[in-house]
């Protein structure tokens, strides 16, 4: 083992990793008071533990319940205030309240209209928006309060808002689910009013963010998405195919503010220091004015803030003085960030950021070392460029499973060949936004010199995300990750003696090769869709988009997802010719926004919820429809429908619910049947909509013990009515949600109720496309 291996020191790290999984599973749900009596007994139990301090066992308990009392008392106090005041209450009547807040973070575009235009513009047709409420009036009075809610805008104005812009705003409010680090969910009902912007650096801040934009405006298009996205986290300009293709390559984190953007600015600040003679004791000051300047002009978001920290353990890493401090440094951060925010116990964004850092801090200086040594004289100083991601994908690997129930085959080699370009494209990009403040030409010159490396990258993405046996399905429950993890552990702590066996055994090592190799090749041909699959459930990220199939390359298309890009991809993956029906549910921009997709083909006839609202997007679909000529009409409950081999009976709407989600409410809801096959297709309705489908089935109560596969409504959302899934005689049940969204869907609540059904559930963003097969008697679902 080498030397620093061996001068690692875990002893800190060890109890925040222990104490972190508490404060995530436990510490964000119990009821506070119970948290905070239980870090009471933490830290006595550290103070007596405390006394026998001679003892080493005595000393790791008390320092691990310190820890532990630290971050569950941090996690009780941020919920004690957050929770303070009526919002809560006032968000389980669902009332309707005026809000006078900050924006705590940009707006994150979640559906883009590629449609053809719409009243926004073209701006984000949905924007996220996190608020740090002060003001809350509704139910005549108004309260001063300090807590988190999230916005669901739609428009121009929300997708405008800045960071720490003061607004005013009536919303309509909503629970949220527990655990989540907002209070409430709110939906505006009218435009959102700033009341002011945030000034002095900020402001300059937003000017150099958008002379920077004007300055890479005239590169390459995938390098105009991915220089602002590596340098400042801006994605507004990434194409979406290109965003799917780094999702699929395990390259998606470059896109985002990381600790190994901060890493890359700071070091070579650092370098420039010593380039022009600056003094080595000026030279961490310098470097800390630096990361201050990134931050501002990153945002300094939650997000930011942690980069910019992982970042700093990250140079520790690289400096060969100081690596020794690096674990501990890790340990610190982890937990000043969790007492600072315990919410991100619970990110998987900060969890892999952590992951990454420590496999930068304990795997990547010897496997650079070592990949160096069998590298030719001129290249050995890439061996720790190649070690870096190779490290980073073997810890993170365990925990990007849960969320996609897959392990790419394809992430090391294409962070391994998108490595050498991600710190020119950082650093020449971070030159460009500089130069800009006082020269947009001369930084529209240099922005090339970013351009090339970007556009580097985006060519990794695209031709690694095209490469066959990309990833293999693996499960996305706890003992899947945990089953990895364990084997990942056995391929490093192995690897050094296979390798010596491999050089003194060679005809071994390559019988090994051939047999596993053997035994990994299919017997049978990889087709999709699969043979005998009736209905597929499209991967269209946060949204519907689900083919029936109709025989000889026709077929039924039922909600077209949020992008056309993903849509087309489903279809063309299916072999659809000919598009016999198109059903769309209601009007929400995540079921309709990829229509313009399926209009590339014949489209007979589309259908469509009778409500309509939202009226932009009502009015989009009927501009498509009119334009490509092809007859719009609605769907009523009571009606009934066949189209070729397909039949369908319409059980909703019957007339408008003004309650919740009007939109959500006024989805259609059907039964597809399908040779033999019934699937019952909820939308996207909500408690009071799934109320009436009840009350109004009772007239024929046999419809319900036909029905197969259930469409969960609404993407597994936790506003649901649990007597429809006891009513559902078959126990196949199909999730459409968005990898990583930020609703929380599916709701913990939802699959626990499925669960205990005895559902077996199959999501998209774990499993991607998922197809509905039959063979005639059993029916069964196959991931793609």
């Amino acid at each position: 083992m080498p030397r620093t291996a061996r001068q690692l020191d875990l002893r800190r790290l060890v109890p925040v990793l222990l104490a972190w999984p508490v404060v995530a599973f436990w510490g964000l749900v119990a009821p506070v008071w119970v948290v905070a009596l239980v870090a009471l007994v933490a830290i006595g139990a550290a103070t007596v533990a405390i006394a026998g301090r001679a003892h080493a066992v005595l000393r790791a308990v008390a320092l691990a319940g310190a820890v532990l009392a630290l971050l569950l008392g941090a996690a009780a106090a941020h919920r004690a205030v957050a929770s303070a005041g009526p919002l809560g209450a006032l968000a389980a009547e669902r009332a309707v309240v005026t809000l006078r807040a900050t924006v705590a973070a940009e707006p994150r575009p979640v559906r883009t209209d590629h449609g053809g235009g719409s009243a926004g513009g073209g701006a984000p047709a949905l924007s996220l928006v996190r608020l740090e409420v002060s003001e809350v009036a509704g139910r005549g009075r108004a309260t001063v309060v300090d807590s988190p809610v999230l916005v669901i805008g739609r428009g121009a104005d929300w997708s405008a808002l800045h960071w720490h812009d003061e607004v005013e705003a009536v919303v309509r409010l909503e629970p949220a689910e527990p655990g989540d680090d907002v209070v409430a969910v709110a939906a505006p009902k009218g435009a959102v009013r700033v009341v002011s912007r945030a000034g002095g650096v900020f402001a300059a801040a937003d000017i150099v963010r958008e002379r920077f934009r004007a300055a890479t405006d005239p590169v390459w298009a995938d390098a105009r998405g991915l220089v602002p996205a590596l340098v400042v986290g801006d994605t507004s300009r990434t194409p979406p195919d290109l965003t799917v293709a780094m999702l699929d390559t395990g390259l998606s984190h470059l896109s985002a503010v990381s600790g190994s953007n901060v890493t890359f600015v700071l070091a070579s600040v650092m370098w420039a220091c010593s380039l022009v003679g600056v003094r080595r004791r000026w030279r961490a000051p310098v470097a800390v004015l630096a990361l201050l300047g990134f931050v501002i002009l990153a945002r300094p978001e939650p997000s930011v803030v942690r980069a910019a920290v992982m970042g700093l353990v990250g140079l520790l890493a690289l400096s060969t003085s100081r690596r020794r401090a690096g674990i501990p440094a890790l340990a610190g951060a982890v937990m000043v960030l969790l007492v600072g925010d315990p919410w991100l116990a619970r990110s998987y964004g900060f969890a892999l950021s952590s992951l990454a850092t420590l496999g930068l801090l304990v795997l990547a200086p010897p496997w650079g070392r070592a990949v160096a040594r069998v590298l030719p004289g001129p290249l050995k100083p890439l061996g720790p460029v190649l070690a870096i991601p190779v490290a980073a994908q073997a810890v993170c690997a365990p925990v990007v499973v849960p969320l996609q129930g897959s392990v790419s085959l394809v992430a090391v080699l294409a962070n391994l060949l998108a490595a050498p370009f991600v710190a020119p494209t950082t650093v020449v990009g971070v030159a460009v936004a500089i130069v800009s403040v006082a020269w947009t030409t001369g930084a529209s010159w240099l922005a090339w010199g970013a351009a090339v490396p970007a556009q580097a990258i985006g060519a990794v993405a695209r031709w690694c995300s095209g490469l066959p046996f990309g990833s293999v399905a693996w499960g996305e429950s706890a003992g899947a990750a945990v089953l990895l993890a364990v084997i990942t552990v056995l391929v490093i702590a192995l690897a050094p003696w296979a390798w010596h066996r491999t050089r003194h055994r060679p005809t071994v090592a390559v019988a090994v090769v051939v047999l596993t190799a053997g035994m990994a090749v299919p017997t049978t041909p990889i087709a999709w869709p699969p043979p005998g699959w009736v209905l597929i459930a499209c991967d269209v990220g946060q949204g519907d988009g689900l083919v029936v199939d109709n025989g000889d390359g026709h077929v039924v298309v039922i909600d077209t997802g949020p992008e056309p890009e993903l849509m087309r991809r489903c279809l063309d993956r299916v072999g659809a010719t000919v598009v016999d029906l198109v059903v769309l549910t209601h009007y929400h921009a995540d079921h309709v926004g990829g229509l313009t997709a399926v209009l590339e083909r014949p489209v007979t006839e589309i259908r469509a919820s009778p409500v309509l609202d939202p009226p932009a997007e009502a009015r989009r679909v009927s501009s498509l429809a009119a334009a490509h000529r092809t007859p719009l009409g609605e769907l009523r409950a009571g009606e009934s429908l066949t189209v070729g081999g397909v039949s369908a009976d319409v059980w909703w709407p019957a007339r408008r619910i003004d309650a919740g989600s009007v939109p959500n409410n006024g989805s259609v809801v059907l039964t597809m049947h399908v040779r033999g096959v019934s699937i019952l297709l909820a939308g996207d309705i909500e408690r009071e909509a799934a109320a009436q489908v009840l009350r109004e089935s009772q007239l024929d109560p046999s419809r319900w013990g036909s029905i197969d596969v259930l469409k969960v409504a609404h993407h597994g959302s936790g506003n649901r009515d649990d007597r429809i899934l006891d009513r559902v005689a078959g126990r196949l049940a199909v999730i459409s949600v968005g990898q990583g969204n930020d609703y929380g869907h599916p709701a913990p609540a939802t699959m626990k109720a499925l669960q205990d059904r005895g559902f077996a559930v199959h999501r998209t963003d774990t499993e991607g496309d998922i197809a509905i097969v039959t063979d005639g008697t059993e029916v069964s679902a196959v991931s793609g």
